[in-house]
């Protein structure tokens, strides 16, 4: 009996090995390594969506909003050497903000007119850092464009204890490293008229008797200017009436009106014998010589051209003095006691 070992066939094993799974990084950064001009392109319109918005509408409005938001307060006006055309015009500015944006304002030509009425003159207005207490000073010829809104405008400063003026313009705005962009500057500055002359009156009151060179009458008159403009008239020539009739004229040469107190030389020019005959009759209805003269504008002119803008402005403003005239004659040689 024969042993038979049995036989062992070896064989190769192959076992198939499961590819290895890259991380979620490795996957991530051989995605945007073959895509990267696709997620390039979407950057950047997605960050044009979000710009240009803020930089074409948020931008603009938010200017805006500040330019609103803004004060003006003009400290100081000053009218000198006017023509019936124009006037040189320096002016004193404060601006006021509270805003956290301190934008460049870029120089612009602004209208000016009297709150609700039409234009008088274009000015231009000096570049300006906006930030709170800032100064704008300018000094320039401004020609009038319409000469009526402009008498507008004088008769009212004349008239009013407030008056309001309107600047209105388009200046460029530019924000650091913002585009520049365009805004309405729209403001009404509120300021102190002459209201009336309240307060005008004679404190010096001399009688020339009889009269030299046609001035029978001299003195002083303190006209009050509660306003900060400084304006110059020049010669002015002022109508007086008394009981509603005219008894002459006094005329204020080179006249200035500065802010606070003028006192100013008068002369007069006054029918005398009207007076002394009034004072003298029996119907005298001022029996102790006190007087009240009303006062209205007549001329006002500059160097020989006669200034409308003034005259019309002077004419709307009524204005009553008294003045002890029986006084004045006495201390003139003529003492209407021994007269009567």
């Amino acid at each position: 009996m024969s042993t038979m070992k049995p036989s062992v066939v070896e064989e190769e094993s192959h076992v198939n090995q499961a590819p290895v799974k890259k991380s979620f990084g490795a996957r991530l950064a051989a995605h945007f390594k073959k895509w990267w001009w696709v997620h390039l392109i979407i950057f950047i319109a997605c960050f044009l969506i979000i710009l240009l918005p803020i930089v074409y509408v948020a931008y603009p409005k938010i200017a805006q909003s500040a330019v609103n938001d803004s004060t003006l307060d003009i400290t100081e006006m000053i009218i000198s050497n006017p023509t019936p055309e124009s006037f040189q015009l320096e002016q004193r500015q404060v601006l006021g903000t509270h805003s956290s944006y301190h934008p460049e304002i870029y120089s612009f030509d602004s209208e000016v007119s009297l709150a609700g009425a039409d234009s008088f003159a274009h000015v231009t207005v000096p570049a300006v850092k906006s930030k709170d207490g800032a100064e704008i000073h300018f000094e320039q010829k401004v020609n009038l464009t319409d000469a009526p809104a402009f008498t507008e405008y004088t008769t009212a400063v004349m008239l009013n204890e407030e008056v309001s003026l309107n600047i209105y313009g388009r200046p460029g705005l530019k924000e650091g490293g913002l585009p520049k962009t365009t805004v309405t500057y729209n403001k009404t500055v509120v300021m102190k008229g002459l209201n009336g002359l309240k307060g005008f009156n004679v404190p010096e009151f001399f009688i020339v008797y009889p009269p030299k060179n046609g001035i029978g009458m001299n003195g002083t008159v303190v006209i009050p200017n509660a306003s900060v403009m400084t304006i110059t008239m020049g010669n002015v020539t002022l109508d007086l009436k008394l009981n509603g009739k005219p008894i002459g004229q006094t005329f204020l040469n080179d006249l200035v009106l500065k802010p606070g107190n003028n006192t100013v030389p008068m002369l007069g020019a006054v029918d005398q014998a009207t007076i002394i005959t009034l004072l003298l009759s029996k119907d005298n209805p001022y029996k102790d010589g006190v007087l009240p003269f009303d006062i209205t504008g007549n001329a006002t002119s500059y160097n020989g051209k006669e200034l409308p803008y003034f005259t019309k402005a002077l004419a709307a403003n009524k204005m009553r003095v008294e003045l002890d005239v029986r006084a004045a004659l006495k201390v003139a040689g003529v003492d209407l006691d021994k007269l009567a």
